[in-house]
């Protein structure tokens, strides 16, 4: 029932604010690095703000993905209407629906059915949310090309001020949880990303086979609580001599730690929902970003001052541990 889950998050949550404008214009002296985010396992596109917006207001164009592979929470999408529902007029058809001739629909969370081998859903899953990573990539090359690309959502924004504004030969894939598994599947898919970061990734839903297919750098920062030996053994198999693979562990921290809603409650609410950890939320995010700005700086040839963050990339932080904190015994390597 949305209008009792409506509720209940009002009762928990309250009203917050994040220091950003919906449909802000866009201005930009020089052209901007990209980074296209994927969220996790029964999340949605708006749960990263504290990230996605750091991220933007360094300098980069973010796209945060909304995944209809029935791993978001929920999600919507328009199909058109039947033409015996379409209101009657005289005037010529375009090529692109008129809002009035679409119906939204509206796409659930996908639990897992009793008896139902999990692999094959999750692996089927990681592989779409891949594809619409590149999708979006794909569409934002169109935006940077000036080609007029059809907006469904009513939005003031004005898309063609994007246009020749991304440098699309600096392009990162980030995602948190499932979509951390999402960045690395997207990274053996499409060249066109340079580098990825995987945050608190779960790597369950991707093929050994994929690993040696992947040739671009990575950026594996997990939290503290959540890991397991298994999981991180199938990080390790993506340990490269010759290709930067990077490792950190943030103390204190749970697997909530990464997405709003770790600054949303309490602390006893918070720490009771496994929302929050030990270390303060705000200093973990802030340690995980300048973390990632030092690595796409490095990986992405960035003319910045991120690199003054190098140390953390290597775990040089009293808050950080360098790789992890997971005891690996033979049988799980």
């Amino acid at each position: 029932n949305r209008s009792l889950s409506k509720g209940i998050f009002d009762y928990l949550f309250g009203s917050f604010k994040i220091p950003a404008y919906m449909d802000a214009p866009f201005k930009s002296n020089e052209k901007c690095p990209v980074v296209i985010f994927s969220h996790g396992l029964g999340a949605f596109r708006t749960l990263y703000s504290a990230i996605c917006a750091e991220l933007a207001s360094h300098g980069f164009i973010v796209a945060s993905v909304e995944h209809r592979d029935q791993s978001a929470s929920a999600t919507y999408y328009f199909s058109e209407k039947p033409e015996s529902e379409r209101p009657k007029d005289n005037f010529p058809k375009t090529s692109a629906s008129a809002p009035e001739d679409l119906l939204m629909e509206w796409m659930y969370y996908r639990a897992l059915q009793h008896g139902e081998r999990e692999f094959p859903l999750r692996n089927q899953q990681v592989k779409q949310r891949a594809d619409e990573c590149i999708l979006a990539l794909d569409k934002l090359t169109e935006v940077n090309a000036g080609v007029a690309v059809h907006n469904v959502l009513h939005t003031p924004f004005d898309w063609t001020t994007l246009e020749n504004s991304m440098d699309l030969c600096r392009t990162a894939i980030m995602g948190h949880s499932f979509g951390g598994a999402t960045a690395i599947e997207a990274l053996c898919k499409e060249v066109k990303f340079k580098c990825g970061v995987a945050l608190d990734a779960w790597m369950f839903p991707l093929n050994d086979e994929i690993f040696p297919r992947v040739k671009q750098p990575i950026f594996f920062i997990n939290s503290e609580k959540f890991q397991w030996a298994g999981n991180i053994s199938r990080m390790r198999q993506l340990d490269s001599a010759v290709i930067q693979r990077k490792m950190i562990t943030i103390r204190g921290t749970v697997h909530q730690s990464f997405p709003d809603f770790t600054f949303l409650t309490g602390n006893w609410i918070g720490k009771l929902m496994k929302l929050k950890g030990e270390i303060d939320p705000e200093l973990a995010i802030d340690l995980s970003n300048k973390a990632t700005l030092a690595f796409l700086q490095r990986h992405l040839g960035l003319e910045k001052n991120f690199n003054q963050w190098d140390l953390l990339i290597d775990g040089e932080d009293k808050n950080l541990i360098q790789g992890t904190n997971v005891i690996l015994f033979q049988s799980a390597i």
